[in-house]
Parts: structure tokens; sequence; C-alpha cells
């Protein structure tokens, strides 16, 4: 394989010492497949990265292996990172994918179709430096399903502020083409949503061949099912590479304030007018957000984010958590000497 197709470039051979470069093709728990010069090889970590290191390998990142055997001895430095928030952990980083380029957040014209869950999606993106591309399979089913598809259209391409919205229909429609369109040879995307959205069947139109096994259900699992269990990288035909991963149940945020404020331009520009430097668009007394035209369940989602990164900041600062504490004791005796505002 020619290390140049699979993404490498000058930002990991500056980095490159000793060893022999792969980039990680395949990853569950401690299993990894990697891609070389030499082809595909099975490996694992070295005992230093497994007890020491803070870069846990992911699928798409570059690795050093020894010289002496298939063993990860290094993670070099992301251009890119996924992550979201460990589920069940309060304050630890998952590695969902490395060095993306694109990501794709596929939604379902169905019922799966969620505007909040999209922005929540969208800012994920942009916190790990990924270019977005909303796509929205199932088209075909509007008829059937009822759904206004130019509705649902304006409503995303509202939400997603000039983000690219494909929508497309995996099961029927030949052009899929689209997704590649985006993409140029040695680029990496990856694909993020819930289960039964058809992600695996996008994979398997757009590689040729059933490379993810897909399974028809009933009606009431919208014709989709979970069939991905591992995170992997394929080459697509047209030269680039696609990040294939299960479907994410839960999308905690991680270190992504200025992102929040990115993806909410609205609020942000109408929250440059509150009275106070600090509000938070609760009901406080000239809140420029409260007073304009916002929808209250983007408004209500925007919100919840911010409080998700500023929790995760207390975690991390414990000096910030005593200022917090301070500044919201000062706030309640305010309220019980005046009442009313």
């Amino acid at each position: 394989m020619n290390l140049e197709q699979l993404g490498w470039s000058d930002f990991f051979a500056r980095q490159c010492a000793t060893g022999i470069p792969a980039r990680v093709a395949f990853a569950c728990r401690e299993q990894f497949i990697v891609w070389t010069e030499s082809g595909e090889v099975d490996t694992e970590p070295s005992g230093a990265l497994r007890h020491a290191s803070q870069l846990w390998p992911a699928v798409g990142d570059w690795v050093m292996l020894r010289d002496d055997g298939p063993v990860i001895d290094r993670v070099l430095e992301r251009r890119t990172t996924l992550s979201r928030k460990q589920p069940g952990s309060e304050s630890s980083e998952q590695v969902l994918a490395a060095n993306v380029d694109v990501l794709f957040i596929v939604s379902g014209l169905d019922h799966d179709y969620n505007p909040r869950r999209l922005e929540r999606y969208l800012v994920v993106a942009r916190e790990s430096g990924a270019t977005p591309v909303i796509v929205l399979n199932k088209a075909d089913l509007a008829g059937e399903l009822g759904f206004d598809l130019e509705e649902l259209l304006r409503l995303t391409r509202t939400l997603a502020g000039g983000t690219t919205v494909l929508p497309l229909s995996a099961m029927t429609d030949a052009s899929l083409d689209v997704l590649g369109a985006t993409m140029s040879p040695g680029e990496t995307a990856a694909m993020v949503g819930s289960s039964g959205v058809g992600k695996s069947t996008i994979l398997n139109r757009l590689l040729g061949a059933e490379r993810r096994r897909t399974m028809a259900v009933g009606a009431s699992d919208d014709r989709g099912r979970h069939t991905t269990t591992a995170r992997e990288l394929f080459v697509m035909p047209g030269g680039w590479l696609l990040i294939d991963m299960p479907g994410l149940r839960e999308v905690g945020l991680w270190s992504a304030e200025q992102s929040v404020d990115a993806g909410f331009g609205d609020i942000q520009e109408l929250a440059a007018a509150c009275r106070f430097r600090d509000c938070t668009h609760s009901g406080e007394p000239g809140c420029a957000v409260a007073d304009g035209a916002v929808d209250q369940a983007r408004l209500a989602n925007y919100q919840k984010m911010r409080r998700e990164v500023e929790y995760l900041k207390r975690k991390a600062d414990p000096e910030l958590a005593r200022q917090t504490r301070a500044k919201w004791k000062a706030i309640e005796k305010s309220v019980r000497r005046h009442p009313k505002w």
C-alpha cells in the first residue's frame, strides 16, 4: 500500500523518527489491525503505551510499529480528533476516530429525525476539526410515511448554518456518488449517527459489496437495525477513506465551549445585546435572547450543551468550581433580598 493513499502527509512524516509507520484500520478494545506499506498487520499496543500513554490508539490514527515486531510503540499527534465524553464517566474523554477530514452526520428521514440531535452532532464535528456534512437518508419514504421532505430540508438547512445537507435514499438511489464528490483521494471521512439510520447500507453501496451485514426489521424499528459493532476504516473505490462506527446512543460533549457558541450563531448574535455579559438567557432582566424570536427548543438545547461544557470545566478546574459556587451563593442572597426584579 502507498502511505499517501492512506492519508499520510508531511504533518505525520515530521513526527516520524524510528519504526514503521502504520494507520489503524480496526480497533476493538485491545485488538488492532493496521495498514503499512507492506499490507495489513494484526498488532497490539506495547506495555508502555498500555499503561503510561494518554494517547490510546483509535481508528484513523497514525502509529509507529517496532522494527522487530508487530507492536504499536507510539501514537503520532493527531490533525483532528473526534471525541465525546466517555459514557458513564463524569470527566473522561473517549476518542471515536482520528485524523478525519469530513464527518458525515447521518440521520434517517423517518422517526429517527431529530433536529436537536443534529445540532449536537454539528457541535461535536466542529470541535473535532473535521468538516461536517449532514446526510438525510430514507428520502424515498416521504410518501409512505407522510413526512414533508421539503419542509425537513428547509428546517435542516436553517439549523445547519451553511453546512452542506445531502438528501438521499441508500436503498434505491444510485446518486450516492454525491458523498464521494465531497471527497478527494487520500482524504478520510467518518460516518456517525444513531443505530438503524442506514450507515451500513450506505457503506455497502459505496463499496459495491456487502462488507457490513444489514438486517431487515419490522415497521416499529423504522427499517433499520444496529449492525456495526466496531470502528473500521475502509478504502473507497474513488481513493478516499471512510470510517464506519457503531450507532451512538449517547453523545456527551467534550471541551466544546467555542463550538457550542459557533453552532448557535443566531443566539450569539442576540446575546451580544444582553444587559449582562454572563447572561444565561434563563430569565435575567435585559436578556435580548429571551426577547428575540428564538425557537425555544433550540434555545433549550443550546443551554443544555452549555451546561454540559461548564460542568466539565468545573470538574477539571477546582478553582473555577469554587468561583462558580461563590457566584451562585451571591445570586441566591440577592434574590432573597429582592424577591422581584
